[in-house]
């Protein structure tokens, strides 16, 4: 079909207008269209307009296939003029280019739909290239912005047929597409392929650099600029960039506010679908993801591929500074705020930061009062999950974190954690003031208000302060009369566990906590530490009032209510008070006549003391 340059009366505009086809002659140096066959009438005034399907010559798949290369360039050099003259049958308009490999192609020309396949043409402006010519002409409508398909219901215009179709679908809520092994329908059929690949296991597309597969090629893309370092786009408010417009899109959203999506059964909103999604299974109970080792599921997939590591032993993500490995990126990145120091996420009530946005919401609720998570044995109440599941486990006895040195057993990995460092030593958590060291860090946080003297829990019978809400919590049961730990053996009743677990000791006659000095052996560390002074001469509690020195608080505690005259002990049956809680229980074995120290002379005494200068007389010795 090349043109010839003296056959262009045909399209040649007269004195007296446009010939016969509507077109206009040919700028100077441009071919001419040839004339028309003969026994070819012009189309009349009204169908004046052709499409480029007109005048192009088709093949099917299997006549392609016999085409050599040759011949194959032959077609597309023969199209591609084809293209040069068809382009000058209409209106050109506003004038744009769109440069190819082989000539300037002009836009803001009607060309219809072609049905021409196997054609690439490329364009230079930006590098893009397209297997067929109408996927070039629907290209050259970004340029020219002309949007040719309208949606009849909304007016809304698009520049190409596909995408009014997809738009028309999803107005309709029509999903013609079905996948044939879990029944869930899809809008259009590429949706539907890719669904497809979750059941077959297929992930054609593969990293180059660490081997991952993936079931769509965009995230293979995005997966990329992992390893590139990629992050094109940048938010205009805090700096930060993304590798992906979705997450800045997202991210903006923390400095606007917004929550378009909310929950119709909680109220509560999120700043995207996916995210209300996930949060809706909470109420629904479903667990869509499904470990193959241990039958574990899980609401996201994303939880269900870091469980999974648990099996694989597998920690891809590795720290720079310190070398320490994580199985997931967001631990990393959590953990490098500790080497950088940074906590982005502050309480707007009293200017606390944490590192961790799960960590400010946690802290959000010791302000608000709320405790979301209650039990369903006891119905008690607390603000997270993971203490209900941790409380739940006292009720079901459940204990499966086991120390693999000494077997004792712990119903959170946490405790099994702390306890650990007994046996290696170990103690990561240091006060900056003294240097004492602290094998959990909440040990270190209550050490730490000594030095601040922070006292922030008050008893609100009594008014006395503590420093941490355990020793609160035990304070009050002075008042209530609680003791809720018992000993099996006596029955003799604690109102904290460590007391019970000391007791314990007296009938088993463990003493694990050896002087290195003497040899001594006691049943508790504290009773250690305390011993420990006899050998140091340390006496760290004095008195304001006389200077005095003392090894233990408590001891001090007794010495100044000679200062003050206090006497907090009372007696119920003769009303007589004491300073110190150990003589009234002296005391109190005159009334009920009780005197638990024996000698083996049959002799009983009601105090120790008693009992061991009577010894001395068995022996001969003299008491004084």
């Amino acid at each position: 079909m090349a043109a010839s340059a003296g056959s262009g009366r045909a399209g040649a505009e007269g004195p007296k207008g446009p010939g016969p086809l509507g077109a206009r002659a040919p700028a100077e140096g441009q071919p001419a269209l040839r004339s028309l066959p003969a026994g070819v009438r012009p189309a009349p005034a009204c169908q004046q307009l052709i499409t480029f399907k007109d005048v192009t010559v088709d093949f099917t798949q299997e006549e392609w296939d016999h085409l050599g290369p040759a011949q194959r360039d032959l077609f597309k050099d023969v199209m591609l003029e084809n293209y040069q003259n068809f382009i000058f049958l209409g209106p050109l308009g506003q004038e744009r280019t769109c440069e190819t490999k082989n000539s300037t192609l002009e836009e803001d020309n009607y060309l219809g739909e072609s049905s021409m396949n196997r054609f690439t043409m490329d364009t230079n402006e930006f590098g893009e290239t397209f297997r067929q010519m109408e996927y070039l002409i629907e290209h050259h409508r970004i340029h020219s912005g002309e949007k040719s398909y309208q949606c009849n219901e909304c007016e809304k215009a698009f520049s190409c047929n596909s995408d009014l179709s997809v738009h028309q679908r999803n107005q309709s809520g029509e999903k013609s597409y079905q996948c044939n092994q879990c029944g869930k329908t899809f809008n259009y059929n590429s949706y539907l392929t890719v669904h497809e690949r979750i059941h077959s296991g297929l992930k054609p597309y593969k990293c180059t650099e660490c081997g991952k597969a993936f079931r769509e090629r965009r995230y293979l893309t995005i997966h990329l600029k992992i390893h590139t370092g990629e992050k094109s786009y940048k938010c205009n408010e805090c700096g930060k960039a993304f590798s992906q417009r979705g997450s800045l899109n997202l991210h903006q959203k923390i400095h606007t506010g917004e929550k378009s999506y909310k929950c119709i059964e909680c109220g509560k909103a999120f700043i995207s679908y996916s995210v209300l999604t996930i949060h809706q299974r909470i109420h629904t109970g479903e667990k869509p993801y499904k470990c193959n080792n241990c039958e574990k599921a899980f609401r996201q997939r994303g939880h269900l591929t870091d469980h999974q590591k648990m099996h694989t032993g597998e920690k891809s993500y590795k720290c720079n500074e310190c070398g320490k490995a994580f199985r997931d990126r967001g631990y990393l990145m959590i953990h490098q705020k500790i080497h950088t120091g940074e906590k982005s996420y502050l309480c707007t009530v009293c200017g606390k930061a944490f590192r961790e946005r799960g960590h400010l919401t946690i802290h959000q609720k010791i302000h608000t009062g709320e405790k979301s998570y209650k039990c369903n044995e006891c119905g008690k109440a607390f603000r997270q999950k993971g203490n209900l599941a941790v409380h739940q486990k006292i009720h079901t006895g459940e204990k499966p974190f086991k120390c693999n040195i000494c077997g004792k057993a712990f119903r959170d990995k946490g405790y099994l954690i702390v306890h650990q460092r007994i046996h290696t030593g170990e103690k990561p958590f240091k006060c900056n003031v003294c240097e004492k060291a602290f094998t959990d860090k909440g040990y270190l946080t209550i050490h730490q208000k000594i030095h601040t003297g922070e006292k922030s829990y008050k008893c609100n019978i009594c008014g006395k302060a503590f420093r941490d809400k355990g020793y609160l919590v035990v304070h009050h049961r002075i008042h209530t009369g609680e003791k809720p730990f018992v000993c099996n053996i006596c029955g003799k009743a604690f109102t904290d566990k460590g007391y019970l677990t000391i007791h314990m000791k007296v009938h088993t006659g463990e003493k694990s906590y050896k002087c290195n000095e003497c040899g001594k052996a006691f049943s508790s560390n504290s009773g250690l530490t305390m011993h420990h002074r006899i050998h140091t001469g340390e006496k760290p509690y004095i008195c304001n009032e006389c200077g005095k020195a003392f090894r233990q608080r408590g001891t001090l505690n007794d010495h100044q209510r000679v200062h003050t005259g206090e006497k907090s002990y009372k007696c119920n049956e003769c009303g007589k008070a004491f300073k110190e809680k150990r003589y009234l229980t002296i005391h109190h074995r005159i009334h009920t006549g009780e005197k638990s120290y024996k000698c083996y002379c049959g002799k009983a005494f009601r105090q120790k003391g008693n009992l061991a200068v009577h010894q001395r007389i068995h022996i001969g010795e003299i008491p004084f």
